[in-house]
């Protein structure tokens, strides 16, 4: 994510991280800091070969009769030689299971426009353990999640973006697909985390929060479950907020811990990241869902072919240079409620791919309103490759949840 300083939000061109200013003030939120618990391949195909008939003459012998005077015996008659079997016919059972078309199989991304962007589409560099700390050498280019719950099926991916491919520095969006609560409650947890490009630490920001916050979300999930039942906009809000808070009271006291043995303080603004959250109940009976929402990013909804804006505040800012990040904006978390119908899609994603799906050129929103709006969901593989497709100037980490639901 690239985002311009401000107060009370994180700025990202030509500032360097090393050089930021020490601790933020926690806004009194820290004295109670201590009270908080811490916590195909196809089958082989053989030709069938026919049994050979049986010989005309093949049967049990007779006893030969008596010899006369010792003579040349007379050989016996040639038994009758077998049909030779008929040649073996081509394997008609062979045909579906040919080899895939060209067509089908992967190369590089797929990109929009006429010439594909600067970047090459394949990772470079990586971080060292060395030279930076030692979460961002471990952090994998890519990521790729799924899962099938009731009617519910998920496709997961976070992919590494062109200019921190090129540039070898870490993948610093994270995600985060579970289940919270008890089964009479029980919903499904997607998360998408976007750390801020300039914070030193925001790929360690963005990978805890997106779980942590999953964890404090499971001990008000009940309380989650019967507010969006009742549709309580503000009951959810307070809920989520509490857990955030909680999720970032237990992270700002670990790392400000840990910076007591580095040179560097504690700062909020070094773990600077985005999150956003939905809730989708497993019982198919409740149409609602909810999202919880810090900085850009967000949720869209495919209906009919077209993507809409799943949470209408967040689409105001969706390209603004300024967001409000966590841990400081713990107490900024949005709620919104919406309904969906089993055939739509909702699509979970930081701003690497809401940016250039809400741009004029319509190009990119088509191509993945083409590959996910389709009959079938497609495989984990195919999902990753429609993930990955390029648009010029749009080179941030993407990291993309997309939720299916069978029309029963």
């Amino acid at each position: 994510m690239n985002h311009d300083a401000s107060h009370g939000v994180y700025g990202d061109a030509g500032h360097d991280p090393r050089h930021m200013d020490g601790a933020t003030d926690p806004d009194g939120f820290d004295e109670h800091v201590a009270g908080l618990p811490y916590g195909v391949m196809a089958p082989e195909v053989f030709p069938r070969v026919t049994e050979p008939a049986a010989p005309t003459s093949l049967q049990a012998p007779q006893a030969p009769p008596t010899p006369p005077a010792p003579t040349v015996p007379t050989p016996p008659a040639a038994p009758t030689a077998p049909v030779a079997p008929s040649a073996p016919r081509a394997p008609e059972a062979a045909v579906p299971f040919a080899e895939p078309e060209a067509e089908a199989l992967r190369g590089v991304p797929a990109h929009v426009g006429n010439r594909p962007p600067s970047y090459p589409p394949h990772p470079l560099g990586r971080p060292s353990v060395r030279d930076s700390d030692l979460f961002a050498p471990f952090s994998p280019v890519v990521l790729l999640d799924g899962a099938q719950i009731g009617r519910l099926t998920v496709r997961a991916a976070s992919v590494r973006g062109d200019s921190h491919n090129w540039e070898g520095s870490c993948r610093q969006d994270a995600m985060a697909v579970t289940r919270i609560g008890p089964p009479e409650a029980e919903l499904l947890l997607l998360a998408v985390a976007d750390g801020v490009g300039s914070a030193l630490y925001s790929h360690v920001g963005s990978y805890q929060f997106s779980r942590l916050t999953a964890v404090y979300l499971d001990r008000e999930a009940e309380d989650i479950h019967a507010a969006l039942c009742a549709r309580d906009g503000e009951e959810l809000r307070v809920l989520a907020t509490k857990a955030v808070a909680g999720a970032a009271a237990e992270l700002r006291s670990g790392w400000a811990r840990a910076a007591q043995h580095q040179p560097r303080p504690y700062a909020d603004q070094d773990y600077a990241t985005t999150l956003h959250v939905l809730l989708i109940p497993v019982d198919a009976r409740i149409r609602d869902r909810v999202l919880f929402s810090v900085g850009d990013g967000g949720l869209f909804v495919l209906r009919e072919g077209r993507w809409e804006q799943g949470d209408p505040e967040g689409g105001e800012d969706l390209l603004d240079t300024r967001t409000e990040a966590l841990p400081h904006a713990y107490r900024s978390v949005k709620a919104t409620v919406l309904r969906t119908v089993p055939g739509e899609v909702l699509l979970l994603s930081t701003d690497g791919v809401t940016n250039p799906l809400t741009q004029k050129d319509p190009e990119f929103a088509r191509r993945l309103a083409d590959a996910w709006g389709g009959p079938e969901v497609p495989s984990m593989s195919d999902f990753l490759w429609q993930a990955q497709t390029r648009a010029k100037s749009y080179d941030d980490d993407r990291t993309v949840i997309c939720v299916w639901e069978e029309q029963g």
